[in-house]
């Protein structure tokens, strides 16, 4: 069983053959496919990020492939995995960890070890499912971020303290910054209510405090998931 979870190539990279290559290209395709798939079914996807995750163990996989030697091996890794801090736009941690996830599918396959790349895949995908599926890390019904947009001359320390008692069992000041050239005040809480159904109620009084402004009430804290 130990032969399993051997390397296909039994020489260096720079000898492998056709039918080694082959081998290691379906398979990374095959893992790419149920790494796409199973973040398909946990996240909020977009079609290019899927094929990226897709084909990316067999790109990784071509570049372990073609260098000859530990010591270019260990600079073609590293530079593979310096390729995510060059995305223009920040990813979500979910996106980061799915590309590491290829990356080392791709290494894996790349320096012959299919067996434990298959291995590997399969237990890391099955453990993002059923953490998807279950109630792991999951915040309270009533847990909301809330901001709420005050006039210059408010004071926010105590302003809203009656309205907080009333209907919510917490709250934590995140953060206050300026808006409108300094005009306005963004306040930020961390709150959760003491019940769900008085939302309204909620943003309705204090409404009557912070002068008709705007109030926004979400179930997350925004921008906690960008790596």
């Amino acid at each position: 069983m130990n032969g399993l979870f051997n390397s296909l190539l039994v020489e260096s990279t720079a000898a492998f053959s056709l039918i080694d290559f082959l081998m290691c290209t379906v398979a990374s395709l095959f893992l790419g496919w149920m790494i796409a798939w199973s973040y398909m079914k946990t996240n909020q996807y977009n079609k290019g990020f899927v094929i990226t995750l897709f084909v990316l163990p067999s790109i990784v996989q071509m570049v372990i492939l073609l260098v000859s030697g530990s010591v270019g091996t260990g600079v073609a890794a590293l530079g593979a995995f310096s390729l995510v801090r060059f995305r223009s736009i920040p990813g979500t941690a979910k996106e980061i960890s799915s590309i590491f996830l290829a990356m080392a599918v791709g290494l894996a396959t790349g320096t012959g070890y299919v067996g434990i790349a298959i291995l590997f895949t399969v237990m890391v995908c099955a453990t993002m499912l059923v953490l998807n599926g279950s109630s792991f890390a999951e915040k309270g019904a009533g847990e909301r971020f809330l901001r709420i947009t005050i006039p210059e001359n408010l004071d926010y320390t105590n302003v809203f303290d009656e309205v907080f008692e009333e209907y919510l069992t917490k709250n934590e000041l995140i953060s206050v910054r300026t808006t409108n050239m300094g005009s306005l005040f963004r306040v930020e809480y961390q709150v959760e209510m003491k019940d769900a159904k008085n939302e309204k109620q909620l943003i309705d009084a204090l409404r009557t405090r912070n002068g008709n402004l705007e109030i926004s009430c979400s179930r997350s804290l925004e921008g906690k998931e960008v790596l």
